[in-house]
């Protein structure tokens, strides 16, 4: 047999297994409200081939490369042990079974012994201020997390009346994307009752103006949180307009908020927020980008001072060619130049990192790219570190610490920015740029500034519900010795 020959029955055996994977994934999260990924990367809905492609970009993107047989007998053993609502990350649970040189169905019951049992939380409405760039990602989210019809729960979205057909051309934003593809699934209109249809899940479009004059429970929507994406308000008496409507219990802000707002980061303050917090802030794509990376770094090495400087892809608030903007140089097309700007994430970094006040500025760049952003971190550090031993660091964090939902970690030659479209994670460290000299350290970060950031977002909405499933295998604690 030659080469070509064996390579096309590699690939055959391959979209086999993963044929074979999909009813698993499927009734993991139909029966069980479990759901799996690998390294972030969400299995459901994807079809034999995703699911194989799906095991060649975990490699490519620096992780150890995961047998798709190695997969398949996880989510078998999963499955027959049947655990309660969790979210579960096959790649690691396949990794730590290796190292544990233990029988798969012993291991499992260890490591899935938190979720056993489990019940999904109670369905809370969310209702979707904005249907921009992040009001559709994050109603993208919710219908992909939609399962038994627990948890979070989609139920509107408010917007200013802006055509005949306004209806049609938003549930056509929604179904399809220049930046993050087509939508994974069926999106179709009911004109009469004024609702877009999304893989079964009915949407009530809502038209107003007044943040404070809807009666959401017109629409069955109760105890709703409202998630604020226009960012026309970001204090919180121009946020609270919204607890003036009928049906809303909580806001959510996905802008930085103003103080005594509360601006939180997910897995770095996220255990601040109390049931008596109405109105609360996801803070920027910035921040969130930056602040866990920062959080590591501190933590093992000590941050005295540092400069963040952002190389940030352009956003719909710049004008396409030169025209009048109230903001400097922001009145220059936005697809034609590189624009200094200025940025706030590094002041902000200190609501979420109290420790970090005072110890950091930043500036920004913004250059003509639709999506994805990088954020250059020059840090000062009490103890000196050399490459090698920042990123063995860096990459364990990303693996096994309470922070591996919002860092990632790449070592490629090859990686450019589209490649990270669609990341799951706040921030990637690309391991090839660190510099590192004594007390000196440079890093770059990743970040889909739209996708990876609407995560956070809906991280957050899930801790104020209630509804944040148990992630297994549990973090642990990552020393630098390992």
């Amino acid at each position: 047999m030659n080469d070509s020959a064996a390579h096309r029955d590699d690939w055959a055996e391959s979209e086999e297994l993963a044929e074979r994977m999909i009813p698993l994934i499927g009734a993991l999260r139909r029966e069980h409200d479990v759901v799996t990924s690998l390294h972030g990367h969400r299995l459901l809905g994807l079809s034999a081939t995703g699911l194989v492609e799906v095991h060649e970009r975990v490699a490519q993107l620096g992780h150890e490369r995961l047998p798709i047989e190695d997969t398949l007998a996880v989510l078998e053993a999963i499955h027959a042990l049947a655990p309660g609502a969790s979210s579960l990350d096959v790649a690691r649970l396949v990794a730590g079974h290796a190292e544990s040189g233990r029988p798969l169905d012993d291991y499992l019951a260890e490591e899935l012994a938190p979720a056993m049992g489990a019940v999904a939380a109670e369905p809370t409405d969310v209702v979707l201020y904005g249907f921009g760039r992040i009001g559709r990602l994050l109603a993208r989210i919710l219908i992909a997390h939609t399962g038994g019809g627990s948890g979070l729960r989609l139920r509107a979205i408010v917007v200013r009346r802006g055509a005949e057909n306004d209806l049609a051309k938003r549930a056509s934003l929604l179904l399809r994307d220049s930046v993050h593809g087509r939508f994974a699934g069926s999106v179709t209109v009911d004109e009469e009752a004024e609702q877009i249809i999304a893989n079964g899940t009915r949407i009530q479009v809502i038209y107003s103006d007044d943040p404070a004059s809807i009666d959401y429970t017109a629409h069955g929507i109760h105890d709703a949180i409202v998630v604020d994406n226009t960012g026309r308000w970001r204090d919180e008496e121009g946020l609270s307009q919204h607890l003036r409507s009928t049906g809303v219990a909580r806001v959510l802000l996905t802008a930085p908020g103003k103080s005594p707002l509360k601006n939180i980061v997910h897995g770095i303050n996220d255990e601040t927020i109390a049931a008596s917090d109405r109105i609360l802030s996801a803070a920027s794509c910035t921040t969130n980008a930056i602040t866990p990376v920062l959080a590591a770094i501190d933590e093992a090495y000590g941050v005295v001072k540092g400069h963040v400087e952002t190389v940030h892809s352009f956003t719909n608030d710049q004008n396409l060619i030169d025209n009048f903007h109230k903001g400097d140089r922001r009145g220059r097309s936005a697809v034609l130049n590189m624009v200094i700007t200025e940025t706030g994430a590094a002041k902000a970094v200190a609501k979420a990192l109290p420790q970090l006040e005072g110890k950091l500025t930043g500036s920004s760049i913004r250059v003509p790219t639709p999506d994805v952003s990088l954020a250059v971190l020059h840090l000062t550090i009490e103890r000196p570190a050399t490459k090698e031993q920042v990123n063995d660091y860096l990459r364990r964090v990303s693996l096994h610490s309470k922070l591996r939902q919002q860092i990632d970690y790449v070592e490629s030659p090859d990686v450019v920015s589209t490649d990270f479209v669609g990341s799951h994670r706040a921030g990637i460290v690309d391991g090839l740029a660190t510099i590192a000299d004594e007390d000196t350290l440079i890093l770059y970060v990743w970040y889909d500034n739209e996708f990876g950031y609407s995560c956070q977002v809906i991280r957050v909405l899930e801790v104020m519900a209630g509804s944040h499933p148990i992630v297994l295998p549990e973090r642990r604690e990552v020393t630098l010795q390992g």
